[in-house]
């Protein structure tokens, strides 16, 4: 018996509107097959973004703390052209570019004070 791999990645938010705008407009995430009010919870969402093989959520069923808590790191093409379009965008940056030996990273924030790494590994 073993885990195999990660379903999904999910992050708790205040307002589902305020979040669809970052998550989509700003980071340009595409919504799945399932973006829907959770039955028996009116008011209550969960939307998913499907990246890759994986899947990142957003629902409002669970309070964020901004303070501590889930973090996903977001792997993108450009990381010079993305990381100035959060900054033109007004996002909140934790670690404006950290560099290590086999990547690149910034550290921002969504609305509710969840914590995004933008990663770009180094090519070989």
């Amino acid at each position: 018996m073993k885990i195999t791999e990660i379903a999904f990645t999910g992050y708790p938010v205040s307002n589902i509107e305020t979040a669809r705008e970052f998550y989509e407009k700003v980071l340009g995430l595409t919504v799945g097959e399932i973006a829907h009010e959770v039955e028996g919870m009116p008011g209550k969402y969960w939307i998913e973004y499907e990246l890759g093989n994986s899947t990142f959520a957003i629902s409002n069923t669970w309070e964020p703390s901004g303070q501590s808590g889930p973090s996903i790191a977001f792997e993108v093409d450009n990381f010079e052209a993305f990381v100035s379009h959060l900054k033109n965008s007004g996002v909140h940056f934790i670690a404006d570019r950290i560099d290590s030996p086999v990547c690149r990273f910034a550290i921002i924030t969504d609305p509710d004070g969840n914590t995004i790494t933008i990663h770009k590994r180094n090519c070989q």
